[in-house]
Protein backbone atom coordinates (compact mmCIF):
# COMPACT_ATOMS: atom_id res chain seq x y z
CA UNK A 1 0.00 0.00 0.00
CA UNK A 2 1.47 3.70 -1.03
CA UNK A 3 0.80 5.69 1.41
CA UNK A 4 3.54 7.92 0.96
CA UNK A 5 1.96 12.06 0.69
CA UNK A 6 2.91 13.69 -1.99
CA UNK A 7 3.12 17.87 -2.50
CA UNK A 8 4.03 20.03 -5.16
CA UNK A 9 5.79 23.11 -4.09
CA UNK A 10 6.88 26.50 -5.90
CA UNK A 11 10.70 28.01 -5.01
CA UNK A 12 10.02 31.63 -4.82
CA UNK A 13 12.20 32.36 -7.33
CA UNK A 14 10.87 30.24 -9.99
CA UNK A 15 7.32 31.64 -9.18
CA UNK A 16 8.42 35.07 -9.54
CA UNK A 17 9.87 34.43 -12.68
CA UNK A 18 7.01 32.88 -13.96
CA UNK A 19 4.73 35.72 -13.33
CA UNK A 20 2.32 37.14 -14.57
CA UNK A 21 1.23 33.84 -14.86
CA UNK A 22 1.56 32.68 -11.89
CA UNK A 23 0.37 35.86 -9.87
CA UNK A 24 -3.12 33.77 -9.72
CA UNK A 25 -2.25 30.15 -9.51
CA UNK A 26 0.84 27.58 -8.11
CA UNK A 27 3.13 27.07 -11.09
CA UNK A 28 1.87 23.18 -10.91
CA UNK A 29 -1.21 25.08 -12.12
CA UNK A 30 -0.29 26.29 -15.23
CA UNK A 31 -1.44 24.21 -18.54
CA UNK A 32 1.58 23.14 -21.00
CA UNK A 33 0.17 19.92 -23.64
CA UNK A 34 -2.90 19.04 -22.77
CA UNK A 35 -2.64 18.91 -19.49
CA UNK A 36 -1.78 20.81 -16.31
CA UNK A 37 1.71 19.76 -14.44
CA UNK A 38 0.12 19.14 -11.78
CA UNK A 39 -2.77 16.81 -13.60
CA UNK A 40 0.58 15.38 -15.28
CA UNK A 41 1.82 14.29 -11.84
CA UNK A 42 -0.92 12.84 -10.57
CA UNK A 43 -1.55 10.36 -13.63
CA UNK A 44 2.02 9.45 -13.30
CA UNK A 45 1.39 8.73 -9.79
CA UNK A 46 -1.94 7.62 -9.43
CA UNK A 47 -2.48 10.04 -6.34
CA UNK A 48 -3.86 13.22 -5.34
CA UNK A 49 -1.66 16.06 -4.84
CA UNK A 50 -1.51 19.38 -3.07
CA UNK A 51 0.27 22.18 -3.08
CA UNK A 52 3.24 24.41 -1.35
CA UNK A 53 3.16 27.82 -2.52
CA UNK A 54 2.74 31.30 -1.97
CA UNK A 55 0.92 32.20 1.08
CA UNK A 56 -1.75 34.50 -0.24
CA UNK A 57 -2.59 31.84 -2.62
CA UNK A 58 -2.31 28.96 0.17
CA UNK A 59 -6.18 29.20 1.03
CA UNK A 60 -7.71 28.58 -2.11
CA UNK A 61 -4.42 25.94 -3.05
CA UNK A 62 -4.11 24.31 0.00
CA UNK A 63 -0.90 22.10 1.63
CA UNK A 64 -2.00 18.39 2.68
CA UNK A 65 0.77 17.55 5.80
CA UNK A 66 1.13 13.74 5.93
CA UNK A 67 3.38 11.27 8.00
CA UNK A 68 5.11 10.18 4.55
CA UNK A 69 5.62 13.52 2.59
CA UNK A 70 7.38 13.52 -0.38
CA UNK A 71 8.12 17.45 -2.15
CA UNK A 72 8.90 17.80 -5.59
CA UNK A 73 9.64 20.42 -7.39
CA UNK A 74 6.54 22.49 -9.45
CA UNK A 75 8.37 23.12 -12.56
CA UNK A 76 9.71 19.84 -13.22
CA UNK A 77 7.85 18.02 -15.87
CA UNK A 78 7.23 14.05 -15.75
CA UNK A 79 8.31 10.98 -16.74
CA UNK A 80 8.81 7.54 -15.59
CA UNK A 81 11.65 7.26 -15.01
CA UNK A 82 11.80 10.59 -12.43
CA UNK A 83 8.55 8.53 -10.70
CA UNK A 84 10.60 5.26 -10.26
CA UNK A 85 13.60 7.54 -8.98
CA UNK A 86 11.16 9.52 -6.50
CA UNK A 87 9.33 6.58 -5.71
CA UNK A 88 12.29 5.09 -4.19
CA UNK A 89 13.33 7.91 -2.23
CA UNK A 90 14.10 7.29 1.43
CA UNK A 91 13.59 9.45 4.16
CA UNK A 92 15.68 12.55 4.30
CA UNK A 93 17.13 11.71 1.00
CA UNK A 94 16.82 14.63 -2.09
CA UNK A 95 16.57 13.43 -5.87
CA UNK A 96 18.89 16.09 -8.05
CA UNK A 97 20.09 16.52 -11.45
CA UNK A 98 23.19 18.69 -11.43
CA UNK A 99 22.70 21.68 -8.92
CA UNK A 100 18.35 21.28 -9.28
CA UNK A 101 16.73 19.37 -6.65
CA UNK A 102 14.03 17.24 -8.07
CA UNK A 103 12.42 15.78 -5.33
CA UNK A 104 12.66 15.12 -1.14
CA UNK A 105 11.76 12.62 1.11
CA UNK A 106 10.78 14.65 4.44
CA UNK A 107 9.17 11.99 6.04
CA UNK A 108 6.76 14.22 8.67
CA UNK A 109 8.41 17.34 8.34
CA UNK A 110 7.41 20.58 6.42
CA UNK A 111 9.89 22.05 4.02
CA UNK A 112 9.55 25.76 2.77
CA UNK A 113 11.50 25.13 -0.32
CA UNK A 114 13.48 23.01 -2.70
CA UNK A 115 17.43 24.71 -2.40
CA UNK A 116 20.02 23.76 -1.21
CA UNK A 117 20.20 25.53 2.14
CA UNK A 118 16.94 24.67 3.28
CA UNK A 119 18.02 20.36 2.59
CA UNK A 120 21.53 20.90 3.74
CA UNK A 121 20.76 18.02 6.23
CA UNK A 122 19.75 15.64 3.62
CA UNK A 123 21.36 12.71 1.78
CA UNK A 124 22.01 13.26 -2.25
CA UNK A 125 20.75 11.28 -4.40
CA UNK A 126 21.72 12.05 -8.34
CA UNK A 127 19.02 11.34 -10.93
CA UNK A 128 20.04 8.77 -13.99
CA UNK A 129 18.39 10.78 -16.71
CA UNK A 130 20.62 12.71 -18.86
CA UNK A 131 18.32 15.86 -19.08
CA UNK A 132 15.18 17.18 -17.30
CA UNK A 133 12.06 19.36 -18.71
CA UNK A 134 12.08 22.25 -16.28
CA UNK A 135 10.01 25.10 -16.76
CA UNK A 136 11.98 28.08 -15.69
CA UNK A 137 10.45 31.01 -17.44
CA UNK A 138 6.94 31.73 -19.69
CA UNK A 139 8.51 30.76 -22.47
CA UNK A 140 9.59 27.69 -21.88
CA UNK A 141 5.65 26.66 -21.91
CA UNK A 142 5.34 26.91 -25.84
CA UNK A 143 9.19 25.80 -26.22
CA UNK A 144 8.41 22.16 -24.59
CA UNK A 145 4.49 22.34 -26.06
CA UNK A 146 5.27 19.79 -29.00
CA UNK A 147 7.09 17.21 -26.24
CA UNK A 148 4.29 17.77 -23.67
CA UNK A 149 1.49 17.15 -26.16
CA UNK A 150 3.00 13.94 -27.87
CA UNK A 151 3.53 12.67 -24.16
CA UNK A 152 -0.05 13.96 -22.61
CA UNK A 153 -1.55 11.98 -26.01
CA UNK A 154 -0.35 9.03 -25.03
CA UNK A 155 -1.24 9.03 -21.63
CA UNK A 156 -4.59 10.05 -22.11
CA UNK A 157 -5.58 7.55 -24.74
CA UNK A 158 -3.76 4.52 -23.90
CA UNK A 159 -6.19 1.58 -23.99
CA UNK A 160 -9.17 4.06 -25.45
CA UNK A 161 -11.08 4.15 -28.37
CA UNK A 162 -11.38 7.86 -30.31
CA UNK A 163 -14.95 8.16 -31.61
CA UNK A 164 -15.61 8.15 -35.13
CA UNK A 165 -14.09 10.93 -37.57
CA UNK A 166 -16.58 12.89 -40.01
CA UNK A 167 -16.40 11.75 -43.57
CA UNK A 168 -16.45 15.18 -44.35
CA UNK A 169 -12.97 15.87 -43.12
CA UNK A 170 -9.55 16.02 -44.96
CA UNK A 171 -6.83 13.55 -43.18
CA UNK A 172 -3.11 14.68 -43.95
CA UNK A 173 -0.20 12.50 -42.96
CA UNK A 174 -1.00 9.10 -41.16
CA UNK A 175 -0.59 10.20 -37.59
CA UNK A 176 -3.20 10.06 -34.71
CA UNK A 177 -6.13 12.04 -33.91
CA UNK A 178 -8.54 11.52 -31.07
CA UNK A 179 -11.80 12.36 -30.44
CA UNK A 180 -13.29 12.23 -27.01
CA UNK A 181 -16.86 12.27 -25.98
CA UNK A 182 -19.21 14.87 -27.55
CA UNK A 183 -16.20 16.20 -29.80
CA UNK A 184 -17.21 17.58 -33.26
CA UNK A 185 -14.79 17.92 -36.11
CA UNK A 186 -16.57 18.75 -39.26
CA UNK A 187 -15.42 19.88 -43.25
CA UNK A 188 -12.08 20.59 -41.64
CA UNK A 189 -8.06 19.87 -42.88
CA UNK A 190 -6.44 18.02 -39.85
CA UNK A 191 -2.60 17.30 -40.94
CA UNK A 192 -0.70 14.95 -38.26
CA UNK A 193 2.56 14.80 -40.19
CA UNK A 194 4.15 16.75 -37.04
CA UNK A 195 2.09 15.52 -34.26
CA UNK A 196 -0.84 13.95 -32.71
CA UNK A 197 -4.59 15.76 -32.99
CA UNK A 198 -6.42 15.51 -29.66
CA UNK A 199 -9.85 16.98 -29.44
CA UNK A 200 -11.56 16.96 -25.71
CA UNK A 201 -14.89 15.86 -24.69
CA UNK A 202 -17.66 18.48 -26.13
CA UNK A 203 -15.07 20.10 -27.80
CA UNK A 204 -16.09 20.92 -31.61
CA UNK A 205 -13.98 22.58 -34.85
CA UNK A 206 -16.05 24.09 -36.86
CA UNK A 207 -16.04 23.57 -40.78
CA UNK A 208 -13.13 25.17 -42.82
CA UNK A 209 -10.75 25.26 -40.22
CA UNK A 210 -7.31 24.31 -40.84
CA UNK A 211 -4.85 22.59 -38.31
CA UNK A 212 -1.37 21.14 -38.40
CA UNK A 213 -0.58 19.18 -35.50
CA UNK A 214 0.79 18.90 -32.11
CA UNK A 215 -2.55 20.11 -31.63
CA UNK A 216 -4.79 19.70 -28.49
CA UNK A 217 -8.46 21.56 -28.08
CA UNK A 218 -9.32 20.70 -24.31
CA UNK A 219 -12.88 19.61 -23.36
CA UNK A 220 -15.67 21.99 -24.33
CA UNK A 221 -13.86 24.64 -26.15
CA UNK A 222 -14.42 25.67 -29.80
CA UNK A 223 -12.22 26.35 -33.22
CA UNK A 224 -14.19 28.90 -35.00
CA UNK A 225 -14.89 28.38 -38.65
CA UNK A 226 -12.02 29.33 -41.09
CA UNK A 227 -9.50 28.92 -37.97
CA UNK A 228 -6.24 28.78 -39.18
CA UNK A 229 -3.38 27.06 -36.14
CA UNK A 230 -0.68 25.79 -36.32
CA UNK A 231 0.91 22.89 -33.58
CA UNK A 232 2.47 22.70 -31.26
CA UNK A 233 -0.47 24.43 -30.22
CA UNK A 234 -3.25 24.24 -26.96
CA UNK A 235 -6.30 25.38 -26.51
CA UNK A 236 -7.64 25.06 -23.11
CA UNK A 237 -10.82 24.05 -21.73
CA UNK A 238 -13.99 26.64 -22.32
CA UNK A 239 -12.21 28.66 -24.53
CA UNK A 240 -12.90 30.02 -28.08
CA UNK A 241 -10.38 30.54 -30.91
CA UNK A 242 -9.88 31.33 -34.48
CA UNK A 243 -7.75 33.47 -36.88
CA UNK A 244 -3.94 32.39 -37.18
CA UNK A 245 -2.75 30.86 -34.19
CA UNK A 246 0.94 29.39 -33.62
CA UNK A 247 2.91 27.99 -31.13
CA UNK A 248 0.75 29.09 -28.14
CA UNK A 249 -0.76 28.57 -25.35
CA UNK A 250 -4.55 29.14 -23.65
CA UNK A 251 -4.93 28.26 -20.38
CA UNK A 252 -9.11 28.16 -20.43
CA UNK A 253 -12.07 30.18 -20.18
CA UNK A 254 -10.54 32.81 -22.47
CA UNK A 255 -11.59 34.03 -25.60
CA UNK A 256 -9.50 34.63 -28.83
CA UNK A 257 -12.53 33.96 -31.36
CA UNK A 258 -11.80 36.04 -34.07
CA UNK A 259 -9.55 36.82 -37.22
CA UNK A 260 -5.94 38.12 -36.30
CA UNK A 261 -2.72 36.33 -35.37
CA UNK A 262 -1.06 35.50 -32.31
CA UNK A 263 2.05 32.98 -32.37
CA UNK A 264 4.39 31.98 -29.57
CA UNK A 265 2.32 33.49 -26.95
CA UNK A 266 0.66 32.46 -23.61
CA UNK A 267 -2.98 33.88 -22.93
CA UNK A 268 -3.76 33.37 -19.25
CA UNK A 269 -7.81 32.40 -17.90
CA UNK A 270 -10.67 34.59 -18.27
CA UNK A 271 -8.85 36.53 -21.61
CA UNK A 272 -10.37 37.99 -24.26
CA UNK A 273 -8.44 39.50 -27.29
CA UNK A 274 -10.83 41.42 -29.68
CA UNK A 275 -11.37 40.85 -33.19
CA UNK A 276 -8.15 42.02 -35.55
CA UNK A 277 -6.20 41.98 -32.43
CA UNK A 278 -2.43 41.03 -33.67
CA UNK A 279 0.94 40.56 -31.69
CA UNK A 280 3.98 40.42 -33.30
CA UNK A 281 6.10 37.53 -32.35
CA UNK A 282 9.20 38.72 -34.67
CA UNK A 283 11.35 41.75 -34.55
CA UNK A 284 11.90 43.92 -37.37
CA UNK A 285 15.94 43.53 -36.96
CA UNK A 286 15.52 39.71 -36.80
CA UNK A 287 17.16 40.47 -33.01
CA UNK A 288 16.39 38.19 -30.51
CA UNK A 289 13.50 39.37 -27.74
CA UNK A 290 13.70 40.87 -24.63
CA UNK A 291 11.13 40.26 -22.16
CA UNK A 292 9.88 41.91 -18.38
CA UNK A 293 10.98 39.93 -15.90
CA UNK A 294 9.31 40.95 -12.29
CA UNK A 295 11.74 39.02 -10.50
CA UNK A 296 14.72 41.43 -11.57
CA UNK A 297 12.20 44.41 -12.30
CA UNK A 298 13.92 44.69 -15.83
CA UNK A 299 13.68 43.22 -19.11
CA UNK A 300 15.82 40.50 -19.69
CA UNK A 301 16.87 38.36 -22.98
CA UNK A 302 15.12 35.52 -23.62
CA UNK A 303 17.53 34.20 -26.29
CA UNK A 304 14.89 33.63 -28.56
CA UNK A 305 14.09 35.09 -32.10
CA UNK A 306 10.26 34.40 -32.06
CA UNK A 307 8.46 35.52 -28.66
CA UNK A 308 5.33 37.05 -28.41
CA UNK A 309 2.38 38.04 -26.23
CA UNK A 310 2.70 36.73 -22.52
CA UNK A 311 -1.13 37.74 -20.92
CA UNK A 312 -2.25 36.96 -17.74
CA UNK A 313 -5.83 36.29 -16.27
CA UNK A 314 -8.37 38.64 -16.52
CA UNK A 315 -6.75 40.79 -18.73
CA UNK A 316 -8.51 42.11 -22.26
CA UNK A 317 -8.13 43.94 -25.05
CA UNK A 318 -10.28 46.03 -27.88
CA UNK A 319 -11.10 45.28 -31.23
CA UNK A 320 -7.80 45.92 -33.62
CA UNK A 321 -5.19 45.92 -31.04
CA UNK A 322 -1.63 45.77 -31.79
CA UNK A 323 0.97 44.53 -29.06
CA UNK A 324 4.72 44.86 -29.55
CA UNK A 325 6.98 41.36 -29.65
CA UNK A 326 7.45 40.02 -26.83
CA UNK A 327 4.47 41.95 -24.42
CA UNK A 328 3.86 40.87 -21.22
CA UNK A 329 0.12 41.86 -20.08
CA UNK A 330 -0.65 41.28 -16.19
CA UNK A 331 -3.44 40.57 -14.27
CA UNK A 332 -6.72 42.56 -15.03
CA UNK A 333 -5.41 45.16 -17.57
CA UNK A 334 -7.85 46.44 -19.82
CA UNK A 335 -6.25 47.93 -23.36
CA UNK A 336 -7.99 49.99 -25.69
CA UNK A 337 -6.96 52.18 -28.78
CA UNK A 338 -5.22 53.09 -31.99
CA UNK A 339 -1.07 52.16 -32.00
CA UNK A 340 1.06 50.01 -30.35
CA UNK A 341 1.20 50.31 -25.87
CA UNK A 342 4.25 50.01 -24.11
CA UNK A 343 5.52 45.88 -24.21
CA UNK A 344 5.25 45.75 -20.37
CA UNK A 345 1.81 46.34 -19.04
CA UNK A 346 1.61 46.08 -15.50
CA UNK A 347 -1.69 44.34 -13.78
CA UNK A 348 -4.96 46.91 -13.24
CA UNK A 349 -3.94 48.99 -16.19
CA UNK A 350 -6.42 50.80 -18.06
CA UNK A 351 -5.74 52.28 -21.44
CA UNK A 352 -3.51 52.26 -24.17
CA UNK A 353 -0.58 53.50 -26.62
CA UNK A 354 -1.60 56.86 -25.54
CA UNK A 355 -0.48 56.05 -21.87
CA UNK A 356 -2.38 54.04 -18.91
CA UNK A 357 -4.09 54.68 -15.64
CA UNK A 358 -5.13 52.95 -12.85
CA UNK A 359 -8.35 50.29 -13.22
CA UNK A 360 -10.21 50.53 -10.17
CA UNK A 361 -10.66 47.29 -7.83
CA UNK A 362 -14.22 47.70 -7.81
CA UNK A 363 -14.80 48.39 -11.57
CA UNK A 364 -12.12 45.75 -12.26
CA UNK A 365 -14.20 43.27 -10.24
CA UNK A 366 -17.53 44.01 -11.24
CA UNK A 367 -16.32 43.18 -15.10
CA UNK A 368 -14.68 40.12 -14.40
CA UNK A 369 -17.69 39.27 -12.79
CA UNK A 370 -19.41 40.12 -15.45
CA UNK A 371 -17.86 37.96 -17.94
CA UNK A 372 -17.85 35.16 -15.80
CA UNK A 373 -21.90 35.08 -15.43
CA UNK A 374 -21.84 34.53 -19.44
CA UNK A 375 -20.33 30.94 -17.98
CA UNK A 376 -22.40 30.48 -14.95
CA UNK A 377 -19.51 30.97 -13.21
CA UNK A 378 -18.36 34.14 -10.91
CA UNK A 379 -15.40 34.82 -8.52
CA UNK A 380 -15.38 33.49 -4.88
CA UNK A 381 -14.54 35.47 -1.97
CA UNK A 382 -11.53 33.70 -2.26
CA UNK A 383 -10.76 34.78 -5.47
CA UNK A 384 -11.50 38.42 -4.35
CA UNK A 385 -8.82 37.83 -1.94
CA UNK A 386 -6.44 36.99 -4.21
CA UNK A 387 -6.99 39.67 -6.43
CA UNK A 388 -7.30 42.13 -4.14
CA UNK A 389 -3.52 41.02 -2.40
CA UNK A 390 -2.33 41.69 -6.31
CA UNK A 391 -4.14 44.75 -6.49
CA UNK A 392 -2.53 46.03 -3.68
CA UNK A 393 0.94 44.92 -4.36
CA UNK A 394 0.24 46.97 -7.84
CA UNK A 395 2.08 50.52 -6.95
CA UNK A 396 2.88 51.30 -10.85
CA UNK A 397 -0.03 53.75 -11.17
CA UNK A 398 -0.93 54.44 -7.65
CA UNK A 399 1.57 57.57 -6.75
Amino acid sequence: MNNKNYILIDNSEDFENLLPLTFTRPISELRIGILTIKEKWEKFLNSSLSFCTSEYLQKKYPINIGTKNIFINSTILPEKILIEEIENLKENEILKFNDIIIAANSGSALIKSLTNSECINFKQINSKIIKIKKINFPWDLFLLNKEEINSDFELLTINKTSEKLSKTNTIIGDGKIFLEEGAKCEASVLNTTGGPIYIGKNAEVMEGSLIRGPFALCHDSAIKMGAKIYGPTTIGPYSKAGGEINNSIIFGYSNKAHDGFIGQSIIGEWCNLGADTNASNLKNTYGSVKIWNYRKKSFINTGLQFCGLIMGDHSKCGINTMFNTGTVVGISANIFGAGYPRNYIPSFSWGGSTGFSLYKFEKAIENIQEMMKRRNKSLTDIDIEILQYIYNNTEEYKK
